[in-house]
């Protein structure tokens, strides 16, 4: 158990929220893998004037996802792709297999991830790690249009 003189927080800070701007964001994707979308995302926040808040982030689909994840090794990327691969096998005989092989590990896939974050924005800019991306992370094989909803509910400049 550590002390609590291990943990330190900084004053609460209080904004009232009087905007909500909301976009559509599609991508299409390349088949299997994880797209960056951070920039896009950013650039979203600026132009949504966006100071102190919260942003969301929901993709409109079964069989593709969101994570945040680290965006300096490009291993760790291919390492989670095994993992979920590992997870969620096509050489299985899944009953619903409708669009092929990869369809039933695709929503398995989407349900062990996430199809919604939430982010913190402070003074303007997103609140993630200095390693964090954010990423859709497309678990069919083919490529596909997907459509990501970006909302932010706070205050603006």
């Amino acid at each position: 158990m550590s002390s609590a003189k291990s943990v330190t927080r900084s004053a609460p800070s209080s904004v009232q929220a009087t905007t909500i701007v909301s976009s559509l964001l599609a991508v299409q994707t390349q088949g299997r893998g994880f797209t960056d979308l951070t920039s896009e995302v950013e650039k979203f926040v600026t132009e949504a004037r966006a100071h102190d808040g919260a942003l969301t982030l929901f993709i409109r689909h079964t069989s593709a996802s969101l994570t945040i994840q680290e965006n300096a090794d490009p291993s760790v990327l291919v390492d989670l792709t095994t993992a979920l691969s590992r997870l969620a096998p096509e050489n299985v005989p899944w009953t619903h297999d409708t669009e092929g092989p990869d369809d039933m590990p695709a929503h398995v896939k989407t349900m062990l991830t996430q199809t919604s974050l939430q982010i913190p924005v402070l003074n303007g800019k997103l609140a993630l790690g200095t390693w964090q991306a954010i990423y859709l992370v497309e678990h069919r094989a083919r490529p596909h249009r997907r459509e990501i909803v970006l909302q932010f509910i706070g205050g603006n400049q």
